[in-house]
């Protein structure tokens, strides 16, 4: 072991001590790079080649690629360093400082999900020296909590190339290896405001909307039809319309009118081809009503994942943990891991209960389980 290289609990609250918040807000966004620098740091001591990428030219934030042996194939280790913005008033534990209570680690990012690379450096530790026949990459990416930039500038780049990638979101220790995708999207309706008195002296965008809204619900349960698959605890796509705006007092006619919705996709829906079929769906209700349509994208998205059963990471990591392999709702970067060709599986040591919540935790009892999992499947394919 390098002795230079911080133990376990060090390492994790110096992860915590460094904020990373990401956020659509620019008010609440924030870089990474004092968290790269610091598992830099840690990898180079480890031995590991690390290379650290900055992101859409964000000097303040950057993806980190470290890796330990070489070759071809080998065992990504990936995950996100950013966190999401914090609620200053509803933590009873500082943020930025790891406390450890109630035989529980707190911390702004310990379970969601800086925890999860401080494991795997711990991990990796074990390897140090010994001859590996694949090598082990270390992965960690910026911004998955707003946009995903990270893990995009990882498939333009085409990097890493390993053959299996772990992405150690919180799973509760349990393989998940399919999960929905998500796209948020906004439709805007332009019309021409004008005196109540005389609908004729405009186009009223809150009337179209009702038609959308119409249109929208029709559908969903279009979709809820042809999609289903019964390993999801909702086994079929969901579509949420969350947020409506439009006009400015009522005495005028509606000029504009916006509203978000939020679609959830099973395995097998591309967002692209969703995309389009969302507008074919609303086009025709715009151009009856003489009104103008924008659809725009409130986030880039997910697409869904789905790494089969039988896969060879997913069988061992069943054979490791005892658990059969689980489908969740949330999105992870698991999709773009498998778009550069990897076998893809989402396990990691936290809970999703805890994440985005107040006074975050990470449960002592799953510190040296995760570690053993990590190197055990670390033997498996890289010794």
């Amino acid at each position: 072991m390098d002795a230079k290289t911080p133990p376990l609990l060090e390492m994790l609250a110096g992860l915590i001590a460094a904020p990373s918040m990401s956020s659509v807000s620019p008010a609440f966004d924030h870089g990474n790079r004092e968290v790269i620098d610091l598992l830099a740091q840690w990898c180079e001591e480890l031995g590991f080649n690390v290379e650290v990428l900055p992101v859409m030219q964000q000097p303040e934030k950057a993806n980190l690629i470290a890796t330990l042996g070489s070759g071809p194939g080998g065992l990504v280790l990936a995950g996100h360093t950013d966190t999401v913005p914090y609620d200053a008033g509803r933590w009873q534990h500082d943020p930025f400082q790891l406390t450890r209570a109630d035989d529980r680690l707190y911390g702004l990012g310990i379970c969601d999900m800086k925890g999860f690379f401080a494991l795997a450096l711990e991990a990796a530790r074990r390897f140090v020296g010994r001859p590996l026949k694949a090598p082990l990459i270390l992965v960690a990416t910026a911004d998955e909590e707003s946009s995903m930039d990270g893990a995009k500038a990882l498939v333009e780049l085409g990097r890493p190339r390993g053959r299996y990638a772990v992405v150690g979101e919180p799973t509760g220790l349990r393989p998940v290896n399919a999960h929905k995708g998500i796209l948020m999207e906004a439709i805007h309706l332009i019309g021409h405001s004008g005196h109540s008195s005389d609908p004729g002296l405009g186009r009223n965008a809150l009337d179209g909307m009702y038609e959308v809204m119409g249109q929208l619900i029709a559908w969903r349960e279009a979709l809820r039809l042809r999609y289903r698959d019964e390993a999801f605890k909702v086994p079929y796509p969901t579509l949420n319309l969350g947020h409506i705006h439009g006009g400015d007092n009522p005495n005028r006619i509606c000029g504009e009118c916006e509203l978000h919705i939020d679609l959830r996709l099973m395995p097998g829906m591309d967002p692209d081809a969703m995309r389009r079929e969302l507008e074919e769906q609303l086009a025709p209700v715009a151009q009856r009503r003489g009104l103008t349509l924008e659809i725009r994208p409130l986030f880039f998205g997910a697409p869904p994942m789905a790494t089969p059963q039988e896969a060879e990471l997913v069988r061992a990591a069943e054979g490791l943990t005892g658990y059969r392999p689980e489908t969740v709702a949330f999105c992870t970067e698991g999709p773009f891991f498998t778009e550069l060709g990897m076998e893809t599986l989402i396990l990691g040591p936290g809970d999703i209960a805890q994440a985005h919540q107040p006074d975050e935790f990470l449960a002592l009892d799953r510190l040296d389980p995760t570690v053993e999992l990590l190197s055990a499947l670390i033997r498996r394919f890289c010794l």
